[in-house]
């Protein structure tokens, strides 16, 4: 479950992805199929989210890690790497940042 709070000792890490109101659906499908399929299934995996804007010209995904080297582990594995290659072909560019919550206010 996604628990948003200062206090966590978490790594978060949100990818904005841009695309097309076109390729919107097929990426969105792509990433639901990586987070179900591969992504949850990784150490260190907490959780995660993925957000369409309105204009369907923007996609963010939400995660959190145990580690930041947990996600990078994830990202060397071979299935993700050749999923990547297919999530770059369905967007313009795609950008993983991350990120300590500084505050949070409920």
């Amino acid at each position: 479950m996604l628990t948003i709070s200062n206090n966590a000792n978490i790594q978060t890490v949100i990818t904005t992805f841009d695309v097309t109101p076109a390729t919107c659906q097929d990426l969105f499908e792509e990433l639901s199929s990586a987070c179900q399929d591969v992504i949850s299934k990784q150490p260190g995996y907490i959780a995660s989210a993925l957000h369409i804007n309105d204009a369907r010209t923007r996609i963010a995904n939400y995660s959190q890690w145990e580690s930041r080297d947990d996600f990078h582990a994830m990202l060397r594995i071979d299935e993700m790497r050749l999923r990547n290659q297919r999530i770059n072909e369905l967007c313009k560019n795609f950008a993983p940042v991350m990120y300590e919550v500084a505050t949070c206010v409920s």
